[in-house]
């Protein structure tokens, strides 16, 4: 399949390599639910946060243990704990609309998602033939961009169903349960085995991956390089010695920045952003950032290819001087719509709730109807909980205006003024562009 690499190897590869899909595809699966999500729990911007950034709890937690339990446990162990993790915490979700419940299985899928991006990267490198490690490395990072991207199809094609959240996160549980079972019939990693002192074991898995009769040569130079680990600790990171300072601060500038730069809110915010720009509808926004994913794995596939003859630093400047005008061109077209992020997150959970009770008027009785219009303009429903939530609240006072007057919300702001499309499609512009731009420079 790829030339130089057996392919048994490949095939493992791309088994191990599903971790990057079911990775891309929780990141921006909540870009869309988390639309549907605060509309049915009527939740507060604070609460939306929280079960967004409940995933990176998660992460957090897997980041600090995972480089421990893959070294004790085995790479393959790991990705296969990891895929029943996020089955599981995908069945947490769906039986229940509770914003605690949202959490504990966020946080479950947060954990799977970071333990086996770890082990991910570790197991390809560690089976794959050197002269192709990177590309079959960089299989993963594909498959990231590409769960990206169904996530955000995934987003639209669900927009408008009821209950249409619970299908985008039951949609993993399949291939997630496929690849734990796929990953128990693959061998573990060569290297692993031979630090746990099991050379005749890992030297079978050799000759069955690069399908040879002899892979001595292959077995003295891991275990040359795993003598020569062993002559460092974990505080020589620290220290100047073989430059290992200077490589760590490198690595983790470049990690800062992949933070800074604002990727991982598009990712987790992208249909939000689009809403307040211009994309009205739930619909409308989902459809627009399925263009981020479009964009992200176009950018990507080039990037891959060519990094190793243009340089990644050549790519790094190019991407990061793109990014920056990207950025300023959004936000100088942001200014003048007088974008409102926060009255975006507050006033979507009442506007749905409104139109998703006037579509209960077709099956109203003429009689009924004076007690459905007072049930849905009662302070109750209107102003849902002051002491829950004081931002709720204030929201249910404007619409509850709005309702008086016999408009929505969006009428009201559509009177005001409806955003120029001219500045809608160069805010899209900007920000695919800002998006292509990040996934060149830094990766997807």
């Amino acid at each position: 399949l790829i030339s130089g690499c057996g392919t048994f190897t490949f095939l493992s590869s791309a088994v191990a390599a599903v971790s990057g899909l079911l990775m891309g595809y929780e990141l921006g699966l909540v870009s869309g639910a988390i639309l549907q999500i605060s509309s049915i729990l009527a939740l507060s911007c604070k609460e939306q946060e929280i079960i967004v950034s409940s995933l990176l709890f998660g992460a957090l937690f897997a980041s600090l243990t995972g480089g421990f339990l893959i070294d004790r446990f085995g790479r393959r162990l790991a990705i296969i704990v990891a895929s029943s993790l996020l089955v599981l915490g995908s069945l947490i979700l769906l039986p229940y609309e509770s914003y605690g419940i949202l959490i504990v299985g966020r946080i479950a899928i947060g954990t799977s998602i970071s333990l086996s991006s770890i082990a991910t990267c570790v197991y390809i490198a560690e089976i794959a033939p050197e002269h192709r490690r990177g590309l079959l490395v960089s299989l993963n990072e594909l498959m990231i961009v590409i769960g990206i991207l169904f996530a955000y199809i995934s987003n639209y094609a669900f927009a408008s169903i009821s209950q249409g959240w619970k299908y985008m996160f039951g949609l993993v549980i399949p291939l997630g349960a496929l690849q734990a079972i796929a990953m128990y019939f693959l061998p573990p990693s060569p290297r692993f085995l031979i630090m746990k002192n099991n050379d005749e074991a890992a030297r079978k898995v050799l000759e069955r991956l690069r399908e040879t009769s002899d892979a001595t040569k292959e077995l003295t130079v891991i275990k040359s390089s795993l003598k020569d680990e062993h002559q460092y600790s974990f505080f020589d990171l620290f220290r100047s010695k073989n430059n290992m300072r200077a490589r760590m601060l490198v690595g983790l500038t470049l990690v800062f920045f992949v933070q800074t730069t604002g990727q991982p809110n598009i990712l987790f915010y992208a249909s939000t952003v689009l809403k307040s720009v211009g994309f009205q509808s739930n619909e409308a926004a989902s459809l627009a950032s399925t263009g981020v994913g479009v964009v992200k794995v176009v950018s990507t596939v080039p990037a891959t290819v060519f990094v190793d003859q243009v340089g990644s630093k050549t790519f790094l400047c190019i991407g990061s001087s793109v990014m920056a005008v990207s950025l300023i061109t959004m936000g100088l077209v942001n200014r003048n719509i007088h974008v409102n992020f926060t009255s975006v997150c507050r006033s979507q959970s009442l506007e749905d709730l409104f139109l998703q009770r006037l579509g209960n008027l077709t099956s109203v009785t003429n009689g009924s109807l004076k007690d459905l219009f007072a049930s849905m303009t009662s302070p109750e429903i209107l102003t849902f909980d002051v002491q829950r939530s004081p931002d709720v609240a204030r929201t249910g006072e404007w619409n509850r205006t709005a309702l008086a007057g016999g408009k929505s919300t969006t009428e009201s702001h559509v009177e005001n003024g409806e955003v120029p499309i001219v500045l809608k499609w160069l805010s899209l512009a900007s920000l695919l562009v800002y998006v292509a731009a990040f996934s060149i420079g830094l990766g997807p």
